[in-house]
């Protein structure tokens, strides 16, 4: 798998012989096999369960499916690496059973747990909510492994990462922050990167919006640019809303994250996001 230089027009996520053209904005679906996730823990902890979700991910038009086996919602206690690695290793497994073609990215910020899914399970996307901020093996590891990386901006950790969470400017840091990071891992020779500026982690509402309404910025960094905002507190917490309510400003937030230049939405509905996506290509056409 490879993620192709994002200046060069050829901007593909590869696989083999497949590929996910990203040229028009991929939707990457949320499989949590967690018990405590903010949205859907324990919803997804048995296998007819698992596979039903797999595939709908898969039905309803994602490129990628992204694993999650710890949950990383704010105030969340962690899970033990091994509880993690049986949890990621039986859900991917299902995963490459009953679609092989689909791309895999595993939510975890530990390296062990990496380097254990990849030995067992072969190549994977990285996802990691702590930019490697919470493990200082992780950058060594992907760069090792040449293994594609989403590096994303968090402010403390998941268990105090809402407390109080204060920037001078927001953008300003967060940008900092990614551009440093990722001068780093391309100095230990890891190019295959996603930027994630990380809504939600470490920051308050204001935060949240002020990073939306400056997102096009992070593209300077010349990588591929994933939102994640399905049902978030920046939606719920604006709104009066639970998560469980919170679908319409998630497309809201989606479609606004796609006019200012997002490459990957990370997503709990995947139908309505996929729809997001034709209609802003079909807009973006009638420019040309």
């Amino acid at each position: 798998m490879t993620f192709e230089k994002y200046d060069n027009m050829e901007n593909f996520i590869k696989i083999g012989d497949e590929r996910v053209d990203l040229r028009v904005p991929a939707v990457m679906g949320i499989l949590n096999v967690t018990t405590d996730s903010f949205h859907d823990g324990g919803k997804y902890l048995g296998e007819a369960r698992v596979i039903a979700r797999v595939d709908e991910i898969a039905g309803q038009g994602a490129a990628i499916i992204d694993v999650g086996a710890c949950s990383t919602r704010p105030g969340a206690a962690a899970v033990s690496e091994k509880e993690e690695i049986a949890r990621l290793t039986f859900a991917v497994e299902l995963v490459r059973k009953y679609h092989p073609r689909l791309p895999v990215s595993i939510d975890t910020y530990r390296a062990n747990v990496v380097r254990e899914i990849r030995d067992c399970l072969g190549e994977v996307i990285v996802n990691d909510i702590s930019g490697g901020t919470m493990d200082e093996r992780m950058f060594d590891t992907v760069a090792r492994l040449n293994a594609p990386y989403i590096l994303t901006h968090i402010q403390g950790t998941p268990r105090d990462m809402q407390r109080d969470p204060r920037y001078d400017d927001v953008a300003r840091e967060v940008f900092q922050f990614l551009q440093e990071r990722a001068e780093r891992l391309r100095g230990m020779g890891c190019t295959r990167l996603v930027i994630d500026p990380g809504f939600g982690f470490g920051k308050t509402v204001a935060h949240n919006y002020r990073l939306l309404d400056r997102l096009e910025a992070f593209l300077e960094l010349g990588y591929p640019l994933l939102a994640g905002v399905s049902r978030k507190s920046m939606i719920c917490n604006l709104l009066g809303l639970p998560p469980g309510e919170a679908l319409n400003g998630t497309t809201v937030l989606n479609t606004i994250a796609l006019l200012k230049g997002a490459t990957i939405l990370r997503v709990h509905d995947v139908r309505e996001a996929v729809e997001a996506v034709k209609i802003h290509q079909a807009m973006k056409e009638t420019r040309s």
